[in-house]
């Protein structure tokens, strides 16, 4: 496995951001249901963003560091990535929809940090370990106080 490009590790980071939406709610600061209003809030912005980006000409540098190619012309990563955090805080309570952002955040870029595959193709036994015992640690403290130990 080879050392993950500079692009790459800042990419990782961008995507360990995103644990600052569900950590304001663990810390007490947001209510629930304003954290999902917060969601839907940055979901505008950033579709707002993308659409500026795609059809109005937008050409931050940041965009050029942080979009895979692929990205350039289709809705970028991030986007995304707070699409599927809004349909999460909105669809789901929080024991359930923080510790699935929290994977998002925090096990996805370890995993991608830890190595990488072709499409198609598995990631090594290694890393699909790292990420199946950090997802689980990330769950456990949410999941088992609700469900019980089975």
């Amino acid at each position: 496995m080879g050392r993950p490009s500079t692009a790459e590790v800042k990419r990782r980071l961008v995507h360990a951001s995103g644990s600052g939406m569900p950590l304001l709610y663990l810390l007490g600061l947001v209510e629930w249901r304003t954290l999902g209003y917060l969601f839907v809030f940055l979901a505008a912005v950033v579709s707002v963003l993308e659409l500026l980006r795609l059809f109005g000409g937008l050409e931050w540098a940041v965009y050029d560091e942080l979009t895979r190619e692929y990205e350039q012309d289709n809705v970028a990563g991030y986007a995304l990535y707070v699409y599927s955090q809004t349909a999460v805080a909105l669809v789901f309570g929080p024991h359930i929809a923080v510790p699935g952002m929290l994977m998002l955040t925090i096990g996805d870029p370890i995993s991608g940090l830890m190595g990488s595959a072709p499409v198609g193709e598995l990631k090594s036994a290694r890393t699909l370990a790292a990420m199946f015992a950090v997802c689980f640690a990330l769950a456990a403290p949410f999941v088992i106080p609700v469900s019980g130990v089975v």
